[in-house]
């Protein structure tokens, strides 16, 4: 049998008190400062103003807390289910031996991320606000539109410069919500009070720059996508990396792929705009040109009709034509042809002969020349033989 006392007197002797103080030490000396520890969350409750969370891998769990100092600056708050990336680091209550994880900061992991986003999806398909024919046209010239994101913010001002570059008569009115986190009430409210449409707004633009798929969880919320939904004026999004996709941009009336897209989607080019501007003057120009040609033939058609069927025109044709009948009656006449020799015979009443067979002997005729007659009467006939 083992001596206690030789055992005594060879390891250290401690009262709970100062085990639980060492193994403090031990855990303070050997472990990191601060590490990322991934899990699952299977219980959340508020207590006296800090969040306590239960910690689980599925096999084996671990106590967290949140203070209430810390609560205030996270973006997201866990459920119960959800999965989570926490920043932290070992809390050890020497009253107690217990360990737990003291959290700085807790992230949604993307599997959270994707099961929300499916979960509210699958809703909004459920009630007939997720579908393609929904979508409006955008304003082709828009006077005002609004523009809902960070301020400041580099999306923001990248999205004013291409706005000031693009079309400048378009007045921009900057409306700063926030952009991630448990905000949705906020982003509701902010919405809600633009549905009146007092600042007269074409469009409203929601947008949020770059970052990671689990910063843009606000943009999958039901709420803000039901508003979105149901807005009078159309909506265009624009909200993180060209690959991310929220249920916000699901509903809306165009999904950009950055701000500076949305912007570039929604108003026109100025230079292309110039450029059209051109191309169609010259095209009236030619149209007017064109116009003018044909009304200057049309004139010029009419114009000389006129002057063909004018009364002074038709006389001098009919005088023409006299004139050519007056030459050929002329050229016909008896006159003419009694100069020439030839004599016009009649009987003595003046009746024209013209065959042998008309007279008989004795018959009185009158010859007739160009210069007078003679009387003459037939002695004999003589006929030709045919």
């Amino acid at each position: 049998m083992t001596n206690f006392k030789t055992h005594k007197e060879s390891i250290p002797t401690y009262s709970v008190k100062e085990l639980n103080e060492s193994i403090g030490l031990l855990l303070s000396r050997g472990f990191a400062p601060k590490f990322i520890l991934k899990a699952t969350v299977s219980k959340s409750q508020i207590r006296k103003g800090h969040l306590w969370l239960t910690l689980t891998d599925g096999k084996t769990s671990v106590d967290g807390v949140v203070w209430s100092s810390t609560i205030k600056s996270l973006k997201f708050l866990p459920k119960e289910d959800d999965g989570v990336v926490i920043v932290g680091k070992l809390n050890f209550w020497e009253s107690q031996a217990r360990i737990s994880v003291q959290v700085f900061d807790i992230r949604a992991s993307i599997s959270t991320v994707q099961k929300k986003f499916e979960i509210v999806k699958s809703k909004l398909l459920k009630d007939g606000l997720i579908d393609d024919s929904l979508r409006r046209k955008l304003p082709k010239y828009p006077h005002s539109i609004g523009i809902l994101t960070s301020v400041p913010s580099s999306a923001l001002a990248d999205m004013l410069r291409t706005a000031k570059e693009r079309w400048p008569l378009t007045k921009l009115y900057i409306i700063p919500i926030p952009v991630q986190g448990n905000n949705e009430t906020e982003v509701k409210k902010i919405l809600s009070k633009l549905r009146n449409n007092k600042l007269a707004l074409d469009a409203i633009v929601i947008a949020r720059g770059g970052g990671n798929r689990e910063d843009l969880m606000l943009f999958d919320t039901e709420i803000i996508a039901r508003e979105i939904a149901t807005f009078p004026i159309p909506v265009i999004t624009g909200i993180g990396h060209e690959d991310d996709l929220t249920v916000s941009d699901l509903v809306s009336d165009q999904r950009s792929a950055t701000p500076t897209a949305a912007i570039v989607d929604l108003l026109p080019s100025r230079e292309i705009e110039k450029h059209n501007f051109f191309k169609n003057k010259k095209i009236l120009n030619d149209y007017f040109k064109l116009f003018v040609q044909n009304k200057k033939n049309f004139l010029n058609t009419k114009k000389s009709f006129f002057q063909d069927h004018s009364p002074r025109q038709l006389i001098k044709s009919k005088r023409t034509k006299l004139n050519y009948i007056y030459q050929l009656l002329d050229a016909l006449s008896p006159e003419k042809w009694l100069r020439r020799g030839f004599a016009l015979i009649t009987d003595e009443e003046g009746n024209s002969i013209y065959s042998v067979q008309s007279f008989k002997e004795k018959d009185k005729f009158l010859v007739q020349f160009c210069d007078g007659k003679i009387s003459a009467k037939v002695d004999s006939l003589n006929y030709d033989k045919i």
